[in-house]
């Protein structure tokens, strides 16, 4: 009797311990944002995108540069396809770009980008969560969901580029199936100028200052490429 007791009673202190070790570990926070909150337009920057998924060519495209001071996030909006793309980027995930790009530089001085495996080298610098809401027309559905964005680079046309490779989102509409809608992986290349200027409307400093109307407008730029 006095051993079953003693069973009991440890297994009552066996559960104790478990939820108590359960109830320590922190519940991630998704990174959601809505386009009815307030935003604050940085500037409009340039970066290069396919014509098409399907074909090689770059094409220089601008990509308006969005601060959403209640969610702390910025977002990349561009068109490709027809379809205009919000890419929102956290906290982490900015000061992720910043240590990536300056990697970036680093192997670009030192002469260390290898041409040739560009699906390895997209991601070479580390992948962070950012989020996606992808519209075709104004009247048709508002696709959103988390997605990941993939920072590294790639050589198109002899030349190197730095890019955040935007993987596929997939959006379950909640109520009707035939909604739902899975975006294309997008990679967006970037020359040094080009990232640096990003780099520059990701700064903290800056966007802890920011007011209710645009603060800068970027120049387009005649440099297309880098030379290496």
């Amino acid at each position: 009797m006095k051993n079953i007791k003693i069973f009991i009673l440890l297994l009552v202190l066996s559960f104790c311990a478990c939820s108590s070790n359960k109830a320590a570990v922190p519940v991630k926070e998704e990174f959601i944002v809505s386009l009815d909150s307030r935003q604050v337009e940085l500037g409009v920057i340039e970066g290069q995108l396919h014509t098409t998924p399907l074909l090689p060519m770059l094409k220089k495209s601008g990509i308006t540069v969005i601060y959403f001071p209640e969610e702390d996030a910025v977002c990349l909006r561009y068109k490709m396809e027809l379809y205009t793309f919000h890419q929102f980027w956290s906290y982490s995930g900015r000061e992720e770009f910043l240590k990536a790009l300056e990697k970036y530089n680093k192997d670009f001085t030192d002469r260390n980008l290898k041409k040739g495996g560009a699906r390895k080298s997209k991601r070479s610098y580390g992948t962070v969560e950012g989020y996606l809401i992808w519209q075709l027309a104004a009247i048709t559905i508002r696709a959103r969901a988390n997605v990941n964005l993939e920072m590294g680079y790639a050589f198109a046309q002899r030349s190197p580029y730095f890019t955040i490779n935007q993987r596929e989102a997939e959006f379950e509409h909640a109520f009707d199936r035939s909604n739902n809608r899975t975006s294309s992986q997008i990679p967006i290349y970037f020359t040094r100028a080009q990232a640096a200027e990003l780099a520059a409307l990701f700064d903290p400093d800056l966007l802890s200052t920011i007011l209710p109307e645009p603060i800068r407008r970027i120049e387009p730029t005649d440099v297309d490429y880098d030379e290496y």
